[in-house]
């Protein structure tokens, strides 16, 4: 019998099909739900989220193709353990695709969207200066997401959703962080300011600084 902790996180939603499964572990992985090493058993995700054994398996296979668990003879699947060089690694590729991404957003932006961006730039703001770190992260995650999906470039939303699902366990111990929150609040509001300006070359650069602020941090953190 498995333990409370290594079911998935309570009063999950309902999904509809593989996809939703697959999502809501990422999800909780990613949030740190699951720590590194943790067995993922069939059963338990089977009962937490009222899906088949065969839904879950499908979900643990396409997360074991993302290198967010890894399956073992005999034994099941387990959550992959990140090390801290690992994910730096990982973030200095990200630099390239991200920027990418974000000059292209730039350069095709709607009026509507840009409205969009301009409200989650003020709700961001607001979450760190309330101290809502959780908000905050939320929020950082649907930013990455708007601008993968603007880029409207499908390599690089596939290459980023793999290599952000990695790494992103290591970056939201910095969200955590009221201090470092303050400074990441300033970098996503430079991300925004230049795709609102419809400036492809300052979006790819303000990408830039901020990932390389990132490997900063962690460097510091782990220091």
């Amino acid at each position: 019998m498995s333990s409370a902790a290594e079911k998935a996180p309570a009063g999950a939603v309902v999904p509809a099909g593989e996809r939703g499964v697959a999502d809501l572990i990422r999800d909780a992985i990613m949030r740190g739900e699951y720590a590194p090493n943790q067995r993922l058993i069939e059963v338990d995700l089977s009962e937490a989220f009222s899906a088949s054994r065969a839904t879950v398996r499908t979900a643990l296979l396409e997360l074991a193709a993302e290198g967010l668990i890894e399956r073992l003879p005999n034994r099941g699947a387990r959550v992959r353990a990140v090390t801290l060089e690992e994910a730096i690694e990982i973030i200095e590729v990200r630099i390239g695709v991200e920027g990418l991404c974000a000059a292209k957003t730039a350069s095709s932006l709607s009026e509507a969207d840009a409205e969009a961006f301009a409200r989650l730039r003020a709700d961001m703001v607001a979450s760190v200066a309330e101290g809502d770190l959780v908000e905050y992260a939320r929020l950082h995650q649907l930013l990455d997401r708007r601008v993968r999906e603007l880029a409207h470039h499908r390599t690089a939303a596939e290459v980023l959703g793999r290599l952000h699902a990695q790494s992103i366990r290591h970056q939201f111990k910095l969200s955590s962080r009221p201090a470092r929150a303050k400074v990441s609040v300033l970098e996503h509001a430079a991300i925004i300011d230049a795709i609102l300006a419809r400036d492809p070359d300052a979006a790819e650069q303000a990408v830039r600084r901020h990932l390389l602020s990132v490997i900063d941090a962690l460097r510091e953190l782990t220091a």
